[in-house]
């Protein structure tokens, strides 16, 4: 098992605390990675898109002019796309761009991003992580005792004060267990986690 200083709010050392290998010490599977980092993606796109095809733009009913003896290239119709205020060829509309992804994949990728940041010693463990009041001076002090400065913050449950307290910081993003994903642990170069966070991730994906 990997062992790990766990820190204070305060950036002091507050012990040490072992983690699962079975969740942070396992081989590093890329591909899972870069599938669930592709599926969060797609999820994220709204698929709004829309545009007309020569069918549904206005107009086009008669021909602009005879077929022959014009001079001018044969035209049948307004509508098509060569034409200012034609149709779009292959013209996008609105889908559905999400899919799906096997669980133990997910799982997988999500374990193998974890241990990259415990490898690459970008892991911060907390003891505890409470504030009294929704203050964001008092957060940005807490990241500047941990040396913060693009980190993604797990928490085990919902913390209303460190949640608000954190959210105009910018780089400094927050999170809970049921909420984590591979795509915001690759995108900020820190990870913290708190030890209770850590209890309920080794409970859950054990």
């Amino acid at each position: 098992m990997a062992s790990v200083a766990v820190l204070n709010m305060k950036g002091e050392a507050a012990g040490k605390i072992e983690l699962d290998d079975a969740i942070f010490g396992v081989e590093i599977n890329k591909h899972a990675v870069h599938m669930a980092v592709v599926q969060h993606l797609a999820n994220r796109r709204q698929g709004t898109k829309s545009t007309k095809t020569r069918a549904e733009v206005r107009g086009g009913g008669a021909k602009p002019w005879r077929q022959k003896g014009t001079g001018r290239a044969r035209h049948g119709t307004s509508n098509s796309p060569i034409w200012t205020g034609g149709g779009v060829i292959f013209a996008p509309k609105p889908r559905d761009f999400s899919f799906k992804l096997n669980k133990k994949l997910k799982r997988l990728a999500l374990k193998s991003v974890l241990t990259d940041k415990v490898k690459s010693d970008k892991l911060i463990v907390l003891d505890n992580l409470a504030l009294a009041e929704i203050k964001t001076k008092e957060m940005v002090g807490v990241c500047k005792n941990l040396d913060l400065s693009k980190a993604l913050i797990v928490m085990d449950g919902s913390n209303e004060n460190v949640v608000k307290s954190a959210r105009n910081i910018p780089g400094i993003k927050t999170a809970g267990v049921n909420t984590i994903n591979v795509y915001d642990i690759l995108n900020h170069d820190s990870l913290v986690i708190t030890k209770a966070a850590i209890a309920k991730i080794q409970e859950v994906y054990a």
